[in-house]
């Protein structure tokens, strides 16, 4: 399967930046769905986020889905990615 990968950074209360991708099937190309993903991502957190936006949600690029993240978007729509201070 091949993916998209939105490159996401939210600011938390603390002054961290979390840095997530969100990736979806590379034919989805509705901006406010992929967002959607990202902020139902961010209300399953135990702390509170800025919002995610634009500025800080963009396509990055595409490439092929391992097969944990082929399921998970088979079964959910789409999966995250979490790289820095997301926990």
């Amino acid at each position: 399967m091949k993916i998209a990968v939105w490159d996401t950074y939210v600011e938390r209360p603390n002054g961290e930046r979390m840095h997530f991708d969100i990736l979806v099937p590379s034919d989805l190309e509705d901006k406010d769905q992929v967002y959607a993903f990202g902020e139902q991502y961010l209300e399953s957190k135990p702390f509170k986020t800025g919002a995610l936006d634009s500025k800080k949600c963009n396509f990055c690029h595409f490439e092929n889905a391992t097969a944990e993240v082929e399921t998970a978007i088979l079964q959910k729509g789409y999966y995250i990615l979490e790289m820095e201070n997301c926990l």
